[in-house]
């Protein structure tokens, strides 16, 4: 996991310099956010400012912040685009901006209602890209083999995914759990993004999975984390997607088969399965429908692409 920037890298002078340490702090501590997200708001906060710094000649202050007029912000949202960064980054950078921005005002450190009026680009509609059930499957087959790794790292990896697809979990909730929660019972407390905690019901075959790993774990499983790395620290998810890219390579599944999509798996087949929208909705902990309603878009796609390849009509 990115560690955050340390602040002597900031161009930012010392008033400034203080006011990111106290919004690192609320974001870690208010806000409850992750060590990843923690670390890429600062990363685009920094780049930002690296900006600011080239644009104006020098480091940025709070005055120089408060100074800042829409121009200066767009010409910072065009730089991005000459830089081919995506549009989706920057909607990203431009919301941590403005929660910045927001955090200054609240604070009384600095003031800028420019920033409200600048528009976020424009997103490409996306839909999750799920993997189909027999790869989900084969992806959690693929990581219990033993022939690539010791046997209660094979026995860690089955459970990590498992959890994945099975409950639907977040890499970085499952990472999260402590190995206090264990044995599984029929269900499980999940802290999700902003602190929101969600109860997801816990399937046998995931609670045997966690239950072998438990037990086949070197290392002691007390009040630390459940899941461990090979040196019985806290497992990175830097290690995770490197094992996801290893079995989709072995298995010739597209670059779209992440950790992530495993969760998207366990949406999408519930839906098929005649699941309730409002239940998979709790089931995620999607703080909005319209964001569960996304797969709902993903279950037609799949029908349409089974006339289109079964129904007779369909070949014209």
């Amino acid at each position: 996991m990115a560690a955050p920037p340390a602040l002597a890298r900031f161009a930012a002078a010392p008033d400034l310099a203080e006011a990111i340490a106290a919004w690192q702090t609320w974001l870690e501590t208010e806000r409850r956010v992750s060590a990843h997200t923690t670390a890429a708001y600062l990363g685009d906060l920094k780049t930002f400012l690296d900006f600011v710094a080239e644009h104006r000649g020098g480091f940025a202050g709070l005055a120089v912040l408060e100074s800042l007029e829409h121009g200066d912000f767009r010409s910072y949202l065009a730089q991005r685009a000459m830089n081919d960064r995506a549009r989706s980054s920057t909607a990203r950078a431009l919301s941590v901006l403005r929660s910045f921005f927001r955090f200054l005002e609240r604070t009384e450190r600095a003031r800028n209602g420019a920033i409200s009026g600048v528009k976020t680009p424009r997103l490409p509609h996306t839909v999750p890209k799920p993997v189909a059930a027999r790869d989900a499957l084969a992806m959690i087959a693929r990581a219990g083999d033993t022939a690539r790794k010791k046997p209660w790292i094979a026995a860690r990896d089955t459970a990590l995914l498992l959890l994945l697809y099975g409950a639907g979990l977040r890499i970085d909730e499952a990472l999260g759990l402590d190995a206090d929660r264990t044995p599984f019972g029929e269900s499980l407390r999940v802290l999700g993004k902003g602190g929101k905690e969600r109860i997801v019901p816990i399937l046998p075959a995931v609670r045997e999975a966690v239950a072998a790993y438990a037990e086949a774990c070197p290392f002691a499983l007390r009040d630390g984390p459940l899941f461990l790395g090979a040196r019985g620290g806290r497992l990175n998810a830097g290690v995770v997607q490197r094992e996801l890219r290893a079995i989709r390579g072995a298995l010739g599944l597209p670059e779209t088969a992440t950790p992530h999509a495993l969760r998207h798996s366990f949406a999408t087949h519930l839906l098929q399965a005649g699941g309730d929208l409002r239940a998979i909705q709790e089931l995620l902990g999607h703080a909005s429908l319209s964001t569960t309603q996304r797969y709902t878009e993903v279950d037609t796609a799949t029908l349409v692409a089974v006339y289109n390849d079964a129904h007779p009509r369909a070949r014209g």
